[in-house]
């Protein structure tokens, strides 16, 4: 094999093969002057993790940038342990959500000579330069960069990075706009402090692009797709008038804002085309109260209504168990309340917390034999703590983390 040297290599972990790295695409196509210099590395957490090392070390990098998240953290840590074992004179620079809010106790910060916190899209390559300039200092604990969001303008946008064999094996992850309004004590994106939006012409011209080069399968990752409907009207026009068999769009949508301009477009997609994941989350209204999650019920049975009886979208809802002041007997309540709306899927999540919160516990909850109460279980097949089971044409995920 012929070794390529890649003096900074950007290494992403993926959960699975199906998704990639998103975020690390946008760091190299941001790296200006030093874009010559990069190169993106992609794993899954199926692969030998020793055989991730010595791919990354037969590279032969001075820096590495690798990202961190909850569900790939102890493979990430082992990684970065083994670099610095082997080759302890590369500078490793971790990102992503499992370092940006908390790092006492953090094993990865042993290895880690820089952690950059919040969106780095900008800030790894002004700190790759310093590094190479000789103005970075190392120091016994790794050094926290931090900045303010870019603006979104400045952005060089990521989607000439997707391969031939991206487009054609993988779901395309896109984004139109970054940033939640709404304020749920559970959830990261509610430290946001306003929704900023890419300028849709732009955006729908690389969705053009990316289209003619054969991509069918698009992932938004907007939180709130439909917050605006002139803009949820306006990309999903794009698509509609570009329709043919293959096309799939996956949309986080919220539960009780569909008006009737959003509904027209929608209800005119062919079966297949659409995948809607609408969070509700827990229809318990004093733990909604309790977490600043609103929803309209009225508004959200009238819009799932309409979902199931007038359009052909697949709709994926999420339940979280363990949110505070939920018992078993209220989210079995809400389970069997959603389950009468009729999704497609029902992804029941396990509500995931800092070392130090003191505000959200799953443990009363979930060590309750859940998945031996008959409103949660009785669907068919028999449940464990994880896999899917059928009832009736809906699927449940029972997962041990909610996504």
């Amino acid at each position: 094999m012929v070794q390529v040297t890649i003096p900074i290599l950007l290494c992403a972990v993926n959960a699975t093969y199906q998704y990639p790295s998103f975020g690390l695409r946008y760091l190299w196509a941001n790296m200006g002057d030093l874009n010559s210099q990069t190169g993106l590395r992609e794993f899954t957490l199926k692969q030998d993790p020793d055989l991730i090392v010595e791919e990354i070390l037969a590279c032969s990098p001075k820096i590495v940038g690798i990202g961190a998240y909850i569900w790939n953290i102890e493979r990430v840590e082992y990684i970065a342990e083994k670099i610095k074992e082997y080759s302890p004179e590369i500078h490793l620079v971790v990102g992503g959500p499992e370092v940006s809010h908390e790092l006492e106790g953090q094993k990865i910060c042993e290895w880690a000579d820089v952690v950059i916190q919040g969106e780095a899209d900008l800030l790894f390559s002004q700190h790759c330069r310093n590094y190479f300039s000789g103005s970075w200092k190392s120091a016994s604990k790794p050094q926290v960069i931090t900045g303010p969001l870019p603006e979104l303008t400045e952005l060089c946008l990521p989607y000439h990075l997707y391969t031939e064999e991206d487009l054609k094996f993988r779901h395309v992850c896109v984004e139109v706009s970054r940033g939640c309004p709404f304020k749920c004590q559970y959830c990261l994106s509610s430290l946001d402090k306003s929704v900023r939006h890419f300028d849709v012409e732009k955006f729908l011209a690389e969705m053009e692009t990316l289209f003619l080069r054969g991509a069918r399968q698009f992932k938004f990752i907007d939180r709130t797709f439909n917050l605006s409907p002139d803009l949820c009207d306006r990309v999903l026009r794009f698509f509609l008038e570009r329709i043919d068999q293959d096309l799939f769009l996956h949309f986080e949508m919220v539960p009780d804002r569909l008006p009737p301009k959003v509904r027209d477009i929608i209800s005119q997609f062919p079966k297949g085309a659409l995948q809607f994941e609408i969070g509700l989350q827990t229809l318990n209204d004093e733990v909604a109260k309790r977490i600043s999650r609103f929803n309209i019920w009225e508004k959200v049975v009238d819009n799932f209504n309409f979902l199931t009886q007038q359009t052909q979208v697949h709709i994926h809802a999420d339940l979280i168990l363990g949110l505070p002041g939920e018992t078993l007997e209220s989210f079995a309540n809400g389970f069997d309340r959603l389950f009468s709306l009729r999704p497609d899927e029902i992804q029941l999540g396990i509500l995931k917390t800092f070392e130090r919160d003191t505000h959200c516990s799953a443990q009363s909850i979930v060590e309750d034999d859940l998945f031996k109460k008959p409103s949660l279980s009785d669907t068919g097949d028999e449940c464990a703590g994880a896999g899917t089971s059928k009832k009736d044409g809906a699927i449940f995920q029972i997962l041990g983390s909610s996504t």
